[in-house]
């Protein structure tokens, strides 16, 4: 299926050098999945929502500070192509060409919506992420977005002293807010209210109830009540009326489902790829390949590696987080590490992934393995 008749001509488009107040009024007003920059006219990126939460640069700053580039996209490509150009670029939203001339876009929404009846195949436990970051219900908003910030989600399930679930709050609580009361306030001067947002409890923006799902759940399901409900992701109880929180499933997540190959193959899948500065596609592809070809009983089907830049860097190279995840006939198993550069995080992560594998497949009490772990012991 390609994404002929999913992408559409209509868009909201911006100048480069328009406020970033204009744009998180329309924003508010439109409720669009993401706005398509233009500079003289040509295509220059994109901003999303997400991009303005991260973001506490003033209302005055030009649109094209905050904007980041979204591969394009042709009208007739493949849709699990275009679902990984999202999944990989970190955006809901791409521009469609046709030809060398823009045509339209193409989001998140249209493309599960067109795959949806496909989806019935999926459970939520196949694709959610199971290590979920939560907050406290009496936390700071401050404390929210950093959090927010820091481990590049969209949505914190907030909790109580007991550790249940009593909320939700996403990028979209946040931006309602601050448009809402940039519009009371007006015009000026607003770093205190900025510093009294920050200081509000966490309780007094998250959304509640929350909507949630459970692993038996289909995806199917599970997207049409993220559709129907205009929201891009669900809590995972471990129970249908439970408040113990055992996972999350965004629309990310099953984007990137979409690109998940035949059974027996792996697909590899980059988020971040502009952070490869001292690693290359190839050598990230070799170096699971490499964890995954040894333990052969375990077919691992998909593979996610996800890069996060810190602020911290050591002679100019950035503090690098990696998290990689892999989808298998065994279930899910993950490795994360930080580095300096992302070579250093990869082989970090890739080391704590591949000890990880072998807690999974429990060759340490497999005496059918006893063997070939003392001689890999030995290497060391």
């Amino acid at each position: 299926m390609d994404i002929a008749e999913i992408a559409t001509s209509e868009y909201i488009e911006v100048d480069a050098d328009e406020r970033l107040g204009k744009v998180r009024s329309i924003f508010d007003r439109e409720n669009p999945k993401g706005l398509i920059v233009t500079r003289d006219g040509e295509y220059v990126g994109v901003i999303g929502e997400r991009d303005l939460v991260r973001s506490r640069i003033e209302d005055d700053t030009k649109a094209g500070v905050l904007m980041k580039s979204a591969p394009r996209v042709d009208r007739t490509e493949d849709v699990r192509e275009v679902a990984r150009v999202l999944v990989e670029g970190n955006t809901k939203v791409a521009p469609v060409y046709e030809g060398e001339a823009l045509w339209g876009i193409v989001t998140a929404d249209a493309i599960l919506d067109a795959v949806l009846d496909s989806l019935d195949a999926l459970t939520v436990e196949q694709i959610e992420t199971e290590d979920v970051i939560t907050i406290g219900e009496k936390a700071h908003v401050g404390q929210a977005i950093n959090r927010l910030r820091e481990h590049g989600v969209s949505r914190l399930p907030v909790v109580d002293e007991d550790g249940s679930l009593v909320g939700v709050l996403t990028t979209h609580d946040i931006v309602e807010f601050v448009v809402r009361d940039a519009d009371r306030q007006g015009r000026g001067d607003r770093r205190g209210d900025i510093d009294r947002m920050l200081d509000l409890p966490v309780y007094d923006l998250m959304t509640s109830p929350v909507l949630t799902t459970t692993d038996d759940e289909s995806v199917e399901n599970a997207v049409r009540t993220m559709l129907d409900n205009d929201i891009s992701g669900l809590v995972v109880t471990t129970t249908p009326d439970g408040d113990e929180v055992g996972g999350v499933l965004t629309k990310t997540d099953v984007l990137r489902a979409l690109t998940f190959t035949e059974e027996g193959q792996m697909d590899v899948q980059i988020t971040n790829v502009a952070l490869l500065d001292t690693i290359s596609r190839e050598e990230i592809v070799e170096g699971i390949t490499g964890v995954a070809d040894k333990y052969q009983e375990m077919q691992v089907h998909h593979a996610h590696v996800r890069f996060h830049e810190h602020k911290e860097k050591l002679r100019g190279t950035p503090l690098i987080q990696c998290q990689i995840r892999l989808r298998t006939n065994r279930g899910q198993v993950a490795g994360s590490g930080e580095g300096y550069g992302a070579d250093h995080a990869f082989n970090i992560a890739a080391d704590t992934l591949e000890r990880n594998v072998l807690e999974l497949k429990g060759l340490i009490a497999d005496e059918q393995y006893r063997g070939q772990l003392l001689r890999k012991l030995g290497e060391l």
